[in-house]
């Protein structure tokens, strides 16, 4: 076998090449490597991409998101074996930690958000996967392939930093902040608890008809008046829950403003600048604002949701690629509006 592989490699703010890299090995005895059969871009990767991440090295290959075949095992690694079609969790986690004990596993001492990030990710041929037990999911053919990436990431973030730390409930009146993939996403997964009402804030008019089709019961554009346009649906108080799954400074203003007394502000978005907190205004009104990455502790849950073909995940999934066209795939992602790009999938 050959001993280089293509990639997709980060080597400096808006730099990426497709490039020769060596193959992972195995380094750790819990380690796995994964010849990729499907990856995918996110807005995080979009994110390094711009600049976001100042401490990023160069020369790392991208991505944290992807499903593939198991090429080779360390010896401690006892759930996984040369063959198995694994999901991979965009979260690594090892599972002893005092972090992965309390099933925060985005803050594992040992693991973390770090594929495409720390080390070298899923934009490529292969991929070394660090405590692949805790790292990897098996997933029942009922759930496609392409349905299978959309679990790396995107599923469990808008349900778990979006919807769970919102503490959405039955009845509640909520609000989303951002139409991309991660705020599609806390719209499908707040379905299971029941809202009363679910608006979708954004500025793309084909996003928005897409949230409608996937269970948004109001669709709004931001401007001066959103205040009044959302009272106009749930009240003057505002709503129960808004989520912002864009991570700039407008969309975080837009869920001041909406909120009600007693209301929960949950932040998705990765932020790459410092937001204007209106504390003058929000100190009386007894809120809970939640941050988070997140942690994957529902991804189990997430995949026996999708296997039964109740979520219509594939509606996310906008365009397919070929690996060898992935910067042709940036090019889109990078320009979603334009393209009516959503989740877009890279076939290897």
């Amino acid at each position: 076998m050959s001993k280089t592989m293509k990639a997709l490699t980060y080597n400096g703010e808006g730099k990426i090449a497709f490039e020769d890299k060596p193959i992972p090995t195995i380094e750790k005895a819990t380690d796995a490597i994964v010849k990729m059969v499907k990856t995918t871009i996110c807005g995080t990767d979009l994110g390094i991409f711009h600049g976001k991440n100042l401490y990023m090295r160069e020369g790392i290959i991208l991505g944290h998101e992807g499903i593939g075949i198991v090429e080779e095992v360390g010896a401690g690694v006892s759930n996984f074996k040369k063959g198995d079609k694994v999901l991979i969790s965009c979260i690594t986690s090892c599972g002893v930690c005092e972090y992965c004990k309390k099933q925060i596993y985005a803050h594992c001492k040992d693991g973390g958000w770090i594929l495409g990030h720390m080390i070298d990710g899923t934009q490529a041929e292969y991929v070394r996967i660090p405590h692949a037990d805790g790292g990897l999911y098996k997933y029942p053919d009922t759930i496609s392939d392409d349905i299978a990436v959309t679990l790396s990431d995107i599923l469990p973030t808008g349900h778990e930093i979006g919807v769970k730390y919102g503490n959405v409930q039955p009845g509640d009146d909520i609000a989303i902040v951002g139409a991309g993939p991660v705020g599609m996403s806390a719209l499908l997964t707040a379905q299971f608890y029941s809202p009363a009402t679910i608006i979708m804030i954004d500025l793309d008019e084909n996003r928005l008809a897409l949230a409608k089709e996937l269970g948004a019961t109001h669709t709004l554009k931001p401007g001066d008046n959103i205040r009044e346009e959302v009272a106009k649906i749930v009240g003057e108080d505002g709503v129960d829950v808004a989520i912002e799954a864009v991570g700039v400074p407008p969309t975080w203003g837009v869920c001041e403003k909406i909120v009600k007394p007693g209301g929960n502000i949950a932040n998705v978005g990765v932020h790459g600048q410092s937001v204007d907190f209106q504390i003058q205004d929000l100190w009386i009104k007894n809120l809970t604002i939640t941050t988070g990455l997140v942690n994957t502790d529902t991804t189990p849950l997430l995949i026996k949701s999708v296997a039964t073909n109740r979520l219509p995940v594939g509606k996310l999934i906008t365009h397919h690629f070929k690996f060898e066209d992935i910067l042709e795939a940036y090019d889109v992602f990078l320009n979603a509006n334009k393209n009516k790009a959503m989740k877009l999938i890279i076939d290897l």
